[in-house]
């Protein structure tokens, strides 16, 4: 036993190192940013380099100057992600359900092809989106940007939201329809609770996803709708003369939205697990 407990402390150790080694690794980089928001930058002019500069708040209020729409930008980000987020949501969990309560030949081939959609590299999305957003005259408006993202993050909901229904016992749905339920009152009385902390979860990742997407709204817009993602790349054109400090003001600013809501949901993003998926195809 002793020599058990010994081997369970070694091992725990370990994983432990591991698990500091990869946060400190990951973690670098976003502290130097932090740092340089602050007016904190690196001077290698000294031996050994040393870091310099007053820690200060200044570069926040240049972010406004520097891009004059940031902020504007940072709350068209928000609306535009929580909007495609719930389109996604709403939209998948309608498809998912009917997928997983529906029993026809190559329903397995079905679900692996959101997988597959999920997988798929912007690019492959943003060339039909654009002409179609063109003929329905919806091409650089908030509107038009939301639902290409929600196109594209939508596969995923599915395919997460599939696997969390399917492994749900159809008892609970067959009870509320002998009591005079129908279809929608089962979906959103029944299942909805049921499965509330992957949906939850789900959005969660999707509105992260939505945020961050670069490729579709900086193809769709052409300048009276902007992301935070494409004001972040003005920030590193050749057209303008990098503020190293500012810049970084403007990502730390980007990313507070982002750190609220994962603080607040933490428990929500633990729960979230990709092998629910992964378990309903094998």
């Amino acid at each position: 036993m002793t020599t058990l407990g010994a081997e369970r402390r070694r091992k725990t150790a370990v994983r432990g190192s591991v698990l500091v080694l990869a946060l400190v690794f990951f973690l670098l980089p976003l502290a130097w940013t932090i740092l340089a928001s602050l007016g904190v930058l690196p001077d290698n002019n000294t031996h050994p380099p040393s870091w310099r500069g007053p820690i200060t708040f200044d570069h926040f209020s240049e972010v406004g100057v520097a891009e004059p729409g940031f902020w504007e930008e940072l709350a068209t980000s928000t609306v535009s992600a929580a909007f495609a987020t719930t389109l996604a949501i709403a939209s998948a969990f309608l498809a998912a359900y009917c997928l997983a309560r529906t029993s026809f030949h190559g329903r397995r081939l079905v679900t692996q092809g959101f997988l597959v959609l999920a997988s798929l590299p912007a690019m492959a999305y943003v060339i039909p989106l654009s002409d179609v957003m063109r003929r329905v005259h919806l091409a650089d408006t908030l509107t038009g940007v939301a639902l290409a993202e929600a196109a594209v993050t939508a596969p995923l909901a599915v395919y997460v939201l599939h696997g969390a229904i399917a492994q749900l016992s159809p008892e609970w749905e067959e009870a509320a329809v002998l009591d005079g339920a129908g279809l929608f009152r089962v979906m959103g009385q029944v299942v909805l609770p049921l499965v509330g902390p992957s949906v939850a979860a789900t959005a969660i990742v999707l509105f992260v996803i939505n945020w961050n997407l670069l490729l579709v709204p900086l193809v769709l817009t052409s300048g009276d709708v902007k992301t935070v993602p494409v004001a972040m790349s003005d920030f590193f054109t050749f057209e303008r003369e990098l503020d190293w400090p500012t810049a970084a003001a403007a990502l730390v600013a980007s990313l507070v939205p982002i750190a609220l809501l994962v603080a607040a949901s933490h428990r929500l993003v633990e729960r979230f697990s990709l092998e629910q998926g992964a378990r309903d195809i094998g």
